[in-house]
């Protein structure tokens, strides 16, 4: 069995026997979605209450230290399996859905959320699962355990960023044989996208991008949410980079004219997950349009970008 059919297979059991993810993934099967449409670019809405851990998740140093690490083994619950992928990582369902097959993949060791030195996994992690898109949330940008180091994934298939993005209009940084870094302006939110052939050319342009892209001080790293996924008919690693200014936005709370929203890789890749009903019903165009400007990177911090890629990089 390949990688991919193993781990549908703890799929298909953890649904099955496993009674909080049976619950959950048999109510996301009945969630209530709807479309809205930006200027150039979809969104869709899910009505998703059991998001509602991850979007009010404390994030605070403080609070990381009083509460249990939830990937660490010793306290995860009893029932939930994992697989181990490469003596590092182990793999296992997310217990709280967003896609029909989602997936949490954290190393074994409790080790704080980065990107630095993991690329090329998430890049080989996309190359054996296909069918999902591989996503990484920075610990600043949406990830719910910041000190625990995890990708998640998803079917491939569900978030309309990449069907956009292969009609979007790209800015071209950097081209090689073996593909491409641009920068696409044109859907509603900033982003640098890699498209190549090679898990190596991908990684280089990524790093690349990485030593270049702002760092607040105090930040490990820049802000960040990534995407990626491999499309194994055409042999193309396509990666999603959305360089971030701020973690929730200033609507961010639980009160009634506040939004309960902490838009991470996912709602950047276009599906809105919703934990509150009344937020589902009054988030419109204009609303998510604002969200994105404000969380991502201006223009004018990725012409910066841009050209000191060219100074440093282009002969």
């Amino acid at each position: 069995m390949t990688f991919e059919e193993n781990i549908e297979g703890l799929g298909a059991r953890q649904t099955y026997l496993w009674e909080p993810a049976a619950r959950n993934y048999a109510a996301l099967r009945e969630v209530e979605t709807k479309r809205v449409r930006l200027a150039e670019s979809e969104i869709t809405l899910q009505f998703n209450p059991q998001r509602i851990r991850s979007a009010a998740a404390p994030t605070t140093q403080a609070s990381l230290w009083e509460r249990p690490c939830f990937l660490c083994p010793e306290n995860q619950p009893q029932g939930q399996e994992a697989i181990v992928w490469k003596g590092t990582y182990k793999v296992q369902v997310n217990p709280y859905p967003i896609f029909p097959r989602h997936l949490t993949i954290s190393t074994l060791e409790h080790t704080p959320q980065t990107i630095k030195g993991r690329v090329d996994d998430m890049l080989s992690l996309a190359y054996e699962l296909p069918n999902f898109v591989v996503f990484y949330n920075g610990p600043h940008c949406g990830a719910s355990a910041p000190d625990h180091a995890h990708f998640q994934a998803g079917n491939n298939g569900v978030l309309p960023i990449f069907d956009e993005l292969a009609m979007a209009t790209t800015l071209l940084l950097d081209d090689s044989d073996e593909g491409l870094l641009g920068f696409v302006d044109t859907l509603d939110r900033n982003l640098f996208t890699i498209e190549t052939t090679s898990a190596q050319c991908a990684a280089t342009y990524f790093n690349r991008l990485m030593r270049l892209l702002p760092k607040k001080r105090g930040h490990a790293e820049p802000m960040l949410n990534v995407l990626c996924r491999f499309d194994k008919a055409t042999g193309i690693y396509c990666m999603a980079v959305f360089p971030r200014r701020k973690h929730r936005p200033d609507c961010y709370g639980n009160e009634p004219d506040q939004f309960l929203l902490s838009p991470a890789s996912v709602e950047m890749g276009g599906l809105w997950a919703v934990p509150r009903k009344e937020d589902f019903k009054r988030l419109n165009a204009n609303i998510i349009a604002g969200i994105y400007d404000e969380l991502c990177i201006t223009r004018d911090q990725a012409d910066k970008v841009m050209k000191r890629y060219a100074e440093q990089f282009q002969p």
